[in-house]
């Protein structure tokens, strides 16, 4: 047993931590099969007993067992080192974290093991926050101005700009408040600046939106030069928007620039905002570039002066001067120079107009102002006549006869001129009446107007009266010989009029002035056609087509014109190539059918006459060309059910119902007698019906004829509609036909001469 005892050799007393580096033979398990001590303890149950002091949390070595007068005696360890906490001569062992949580002395005096100390009861309760601290003071404010900026920004979104503006300078006071008192408590570096961003934008957006350009510049100038905001630098933008509602076109591009500097190449979309921006910038300034330029153009003088053509007294000898001077040359210049400056000033007010003003009515209110102010005073009315006509082109003709209607009651060059547009625009209208009313005050106030005249002359061709509105025509054109829409209408009354030679006269001399008038070479070419000239006809009808090839109603005259003389070849291509740009021309249609017909083309000619059926489904006789087409190319099966399904949409139909019979019998079916027997009932329904009426017409025959005496029996059929004319020219262009032409605009021939 002793050579299983090691001494602790001998070491210095001043060493505290010695022996725990020394190796103990007893953890060396390559000998525990010879240790006798081990191999008992392992035999006997003395291995397997707890230890005494199981109860007590202790370290791997033995704690000092109290004697009965409290003294504790140390129990050495098992590897022969002192205990932790003992004395070993005289000098204490350094103690070691030997107890356990939750576990006291008190174990030992068999006290109930509690290790989470519930038996303590519940934790006194949490000191309540003082309100009137600091801290509480802060976040109270912070929340303050967050409510102010929603409440601003809701404000905004309701349309009241006011209460907006209110609710976002008290968040701006409050943010102040805030500011200072955290400054107080804390460091600088503890500011909330988020919060302060975002007061101050709403600030400055609430100037902006309440034209408080200046205070919103200010404000856009803290957030830009305080280098603490991140990304400041975009709002930049914004203050090129305000420049831009001021009108420093200048400032507002040196700031869109400052801004799209700042914005990173990867945020495509701002950037191009951004430049879009200035675009519209350098377009502003154009526009206010053109209004400067318009103000210093009617400011230039004329030097002429008026009063000298005025007699100032009765003296005969200066009446002879005055006189001798009003035609004089140097007259007449003056007059020149006036009326080129009025021809300029006219000529830019239509031209920018348009585009100085969101709107073209904008645009030339501004005008009319600034002319009214200038010594051109007369040519306000001018421009007010040429937006009346703008209206027109843009077929807003309530503003149009709103603006006439009151130019109408103005001086009588004025008053001509608005009631000539007045006339025309009741005449598109079939307004004949007041057409023919407005007309008269025209030619009353301005007889040498020669659309007024012009004007006069359709409202009574309109009436029938040709030779009457002959006369007008020719007394436009003795006022003015190059008035288009006089000449033209004339032409149209001697066609009415049965002057064929007079017609083509007037036709030639106007497609001498309008050369490439697609109107003039189609009347012409029916001038021809009327005299019996097809080739002539056709010759001019080619050279509309040269100008309009797209126009199915000369398409389809050519191909007449061909049919007529024969070739059907070119009359087939001509109707085709009007089938193809307009397919609802059931002439058309049905010549192209009639024209495979006879080629016998059956399959060719069903599609047509389908397309008619689709155009006319009430008319029967398409439907029978269908099954008709069917039963000549052989398909017979095809051709009965079409008949069939045309005898179910017109069961009284004779026609159909003996082609149903006929072909019914052909192929032996057994609905022959079915449909004899309708076609019987139909045949004798009919006589019944036509001997009715010729009974009726014998019965009353006697009568008439005797009221009306000698009379002619051949009473020819009158259309009720009238007559179907051809509508003369307005100041307006006149059309082929007022559907082929239907989208063009109005031109300048409404305007006064």
């Amino acid at each position: 047993m002793m050579q299983n005892v090691h001494l602790a050799p001998e070491t210095d007393e001043d060493d505290l931590y010695s022996g725990y580096n020394d190796y103990n033979p007893i953890y060396d398990i390559e000998e525990l099969e010879n240790d006798a001590a081990f191999q008992q303890a392992v035999r006997t149950s003395h291995g397997r007993r707890p230890p005494i002091t199981a109860k007590i949390s202790s370290t791997a070595v033995t704690r000092p067992i109290a004697t009965g007068y409290g003294s504790k005696t140390s129990l050495a360890s098992s590897i022969g080192r002192p205990m932790t906490g003992a004395i070993q001569d005289g000098v204490t062992r350094p103690m070691t974290a030997v107890r356990a949580a939750g576990f006291t002395k008190a174990a030992l005096r068999g006290s109930a093991f509690d290790p989470l100390s519930q038996s303590r009861g519940p934790a006194s309760p949490l000191e309540a926050k003082k309100k009137d601290s600091p801290e509480e003071k802060i976040k109270q404010l912070e929340k303050e101005v967050n409510e102010l900026v929603e409440e601003s920004c809701i404000a905004n979104s309701c349309g009241d700009l006011k209460l907006a503006l209110e609710k976002a300078k008290d968040a701006g006071r409050k943010e102040r408040v805030l500011v200072r008192q955290r400054e107080q408590v804390t460091t600088p570096e503890n500011i909330n600046l988020d919060l302060t961003y975002s007061v101050l934008f709403n600030l400055a957006s609430q100037y902006s939106l309440n034209e408080m350009y200046a205070e919103a510049l200010n404000t856009y100038q803290v957030i830009v030069k305080n280098k603490m905001f991140s990304n400041a630098g975009i709002l930049k933008m914004n203050m090129g928007n305000i420049y831009l509602k001021q009108r420093n076109y200048s400032k507002a591009i040196k700031f869109y620039r400052m801004a799209l500097d700042q914005v990173p190449s990867v945020n495509k979309q701002m950037r191009i905002k951004i430049m879009q921006n200035i675009g519209v910038t350098f377009i502003q300034a154009d526009r206010e570039k053109m209004k400067k330029a318009f103000q210093k153009l009617i400011t230039v003088p004329l030097e002429i002066d008026e009063d000298k053509y005025i007699s100032p007294s009765d003296d005969p000898h200066t009446n002879l001067v005055t006189e001798a001077i009003k035609n004089d040359h140097l007259r007449q210049m003056e007059r020149e120079r006036k009326a080129m400056a009025e021809k300029y000033i006219m000529t830019s007010a239509k031209l920018i107009a348009p585009v100085i003003e969101t709107s073209f009515a904008a645009g030339y209110d501004w005008c009319v102002e600034v002319v009214k102010a200038s010594q051109y005073v007369e040519l306000a009315n001018d421009l007010e006549i040429n937006k009346a006509v703008t209206y027109l082109r843009q077929k807003d003709y309530n503003q149009a006869v709103e603006i006439l209607k009151v130019l109408e009651k103005k001086d009588s060059r004025v008053k001509s001129a608005a009631a000539t547009n007045l006339s025309a625009l009741y005449y598109m209208g079939k307004d004949f009446a007041q057409a023919s009313s407005y007309a008269d005050i025209a030619v009353n106030s301005d007889r040498y107007n020669p659309a007024a005249l012009t004007n006069k002359g359709n409202t009574v061709f309109a009436n029938g009266d040709y030779e009457k509105a002959a006369e007008f025509y020719k007394e436009a054109l003795r006022n003015d010989s190059s008035c288009t829409e006089a000449l033209y209408n004339i032409g149209l009354t001697y066609e009415k009029l049965n002057q064929l030679d007079e017609a083509l006269d007037c036709f030639l001399k106007l497609h001498a002035i309008l050369r490439n008038s697609a109107e003039v070479l189609y009347q012409i070419a029916n001038i021809y056609e009327l005299m019996e000239n097809p080739s002539q006809a056709i010759e001019w009808l080619m050279q509309v087509v040269s100008v309009i090839p797209t126009d199915p109603q000369v398409l389809s005259k050519l191909g007449e014109l061909y049919d007529r003389e024969g070739d059907k070849s070119q009359a087939f291509q001509y109707y085709y190539e009007s089938y193809r740009y307009f397919p609802c021309n059931i002439e058309v249609i049905e010549w192209l059918g009639a024209y495979y017909i006879d080629t016998q083309f059956w399959e060719k000619a069903i599609q047509y006459f389908e397309r008619a059926s689709l155009i006319q489904p009430t008319q029967v006789k398409w439907q029978l060309m269908v099954a008709s087409c069917f039963r000549r190319s052989g398909n017979y099966q095809k051709a009965l059910d079409t008949y069939k399904d045309t005898h179910r949409k017109f069961p009284e139909n004779v026609e159909c119902l003996r082609f149903l019979v006929r072909l019914c019998t052909d192929l032996g079916l057994k609905d022959a007698q079915e449909y004899a027997r309708k076609l019987k009932r139909l045949e004798k329904m009919k006589e019944i019906r036509e001997q009715r009426i010729k009974s009726g017409r014998d019965g009353s025959g006697g009568s008439r004829g005797k009221r009306e005496g000698s009379a002619s029996g051949d009473a020819s059929y009158v259309d009720p509609l009238g007559p179907q004319i051809e509508r003369p020219k307005t100041a307006a262009k006149k059309r082929i036909d007022e559907d082929d032409f239907a989208d063009e605009e109005l031109g300048d021939d409404l305007l006064p001469e």
